[in-house]
């Protein structure tokens, strides 16, 4: 009984971590500033629109959302191709051979994204993509190939080899294979690895502020960057732009969630 107890408060109490910052997000988003200052988190009062028209207003949100979305899309569609093709191969080689480039891409995981910087930079300017939607999205896929290959190859190994061995008999290429087996059967492992990466993307801020410095080529987490003054930063609009920002993938995770869940339990389904 203690145990059962204990588990729900351990709920609740994760559950308040994650519901008084949307809470606070979200009623900071209608207030004005000095209401704000005045009262955090209480109910906006007055209840004022006119953080979010002024910040389309004021500011080329539309342009900061299409450039999110073009690296976001981008760099999902080329991480998932190249990642889904190296866990099959790496599941397909097995052996001696699929361990170590198992193993190789794994090492990436434990290297911070923090110490890639300066090489990173210095290779942009080289190669002529610093302050690039393109250089953004080549380098992004980069940096989050490691966690893609880790997560589909987990799920390719669950794949039944009888299956692709009856199809190698039958005459099937490797590319038919893949093409024609691997990917419908990885599914919802794919689906699951999109949603997180969509997530990881959209919010990073990291290397948009090391590539990118023209106006016009921000992303929405680095725009909001904007509303931050040396010595006043307004916090509605500032909190009212992560409210924008996030609506996006909180809808998406809705409509992907059932793709999301599948692809997280496939593998204890499995006999």
């Amino acid at each position: 009984m203690f145990l059962k107890w204990f588990n729900r408060l351990i709920l609740l109490v994760y559950a308040l971590l994650i519901v008084v910052p949307l809470y606070f997000v979200f009623v900071s988003s209608f207030k004005t500033s000095s209401n704000f200052f005045i009262s955090p988190f209480s109910w906006p009062d007055p209840f004022t629109w006119d953080n979010l028209t002024g910040m389309f207003r004021n500011q080329p949100m539309w342009q900061y959302f299409g450039n999110s979305l073009v690296v976001t899309l981008g760099t999902v569609a080329i991480e998932l191709l190249l990642s889904s093709m190296i866990a099959y191969a790496i599941v397909r080689w097995g052996g001696s051979v699929g361990k170590i480039v198992f193993a190789l891409f794994v090492a990436g995981l434990i290297v911070p994204s923090q110490v890639s910087m300066l090489p990173i930079y210095s290779l942009t300017r080289t190669l002529g993509w610093s302050d690039s939607l393109t250089g953004l999205i080549v380098v992004s896929a980069a940096m989050l190939m490691p966690v893609s290959v880790f997560m589909l190859t987990g799920f390719m190994r669950m794949l039944n080899a009888e299956i692709l061995e009856a199809g190698s008999m039958d005459g099937a290429s490797e590319w038919r294979l893949y093409t024609r087996i691997a990917l419908p059967l990885a599914a919802p492992s794919l689906a699951a690895t999109a949603t997180f990466l969509l997530v990881m993307v959209w919010n990073d801020l990291l290397i948009p502020m090391l590539m990118l410095s023209s106006k016009s080529k921000l992303t929405l987490p680095l725009a909001l960057m904007q509303f931050r003054g040396e010595y006043v930063t307004n916090y509605p609009m500032m909190l009212t732009g992560v409210l924008v920002t996030a609506i996006p993938m909180i809808v998406l995770f809705i409509l992907l969630q059932r793709y999301f869940v599948a692809g997280l339990t496939a593998g204890s389904l499995k006999g």
